[in-house]
């Protein structure tokens, strides 16, 4: 039987559950926006992590995934997908807890999201969208840079 206490016993991380917490498709311009088109629409795609405790070892990872396409300035389609996940991590050491949980938990999700945001533009009469792998380290990496930046720029004094 494993250890389940945090910090001791070999490290652990296991996806209890996996669920869908919103999604939204909208084809604004459908059917005119399904025509044959010349060129390739314009795609942004916004990916953000969030991750909170739910009890000593388990924590709600949410990746939030919106993708939209536009040809000018017309939107062709928008997609919205908020995907989270359960996990139970156990046997890290709290200075790898954060990596862990924006890092790890995420690369871990991110194949199931994707998969759903492609369905949802197939369904929705456009080609399928897949999304390019995300660096989840560069993107955890970012935001701790961020924090710091944020962080010296409130400890001067006025």
């Amino acid at each position: 039987m494993a250890d389940n206490t945090q910090g001791t016993g070999s490290p652990s991380l296991n996806i209890l559950a996996q669920y869908i917490k919103d999604l939204s498709f909208e084809n604004p311009g459908a059917p005119r926006s399904l025509q044959a088109r010349e060129k390739a629409p314009a795609i942004n795609i916004n990916v953000n992590v969030n991750a909170n405790p739910l009890t000593e070892t388990d924590f709600d990872v949410v990746l939030s995934l919106s993708a939209e396409a536009k040809e000018g300035d017309k939107a062709l389609f928008a997609a919205e997908l908020v995907y989270g996940g359960v996990f139970r991590i156990t046997g890290f050491p709290q200075e790898h807890m954060l990596p862990v949980l924006f890092i790890e938990c995420p690369r871990l999700l991110f194949p199931f999201a994707r998969q759903i945001i492609a369905d949802a533009t197939r369904n929705g009469g456009f080609p399928p969208l897949m999304i390019d792998p995300i660096d989840f380290a560069q993107m955890f990496a970012q935001r701790v840079a961020e924090e710091q930046a944020r962080n010296k720029v409130q400890a001067v004094p006025n």
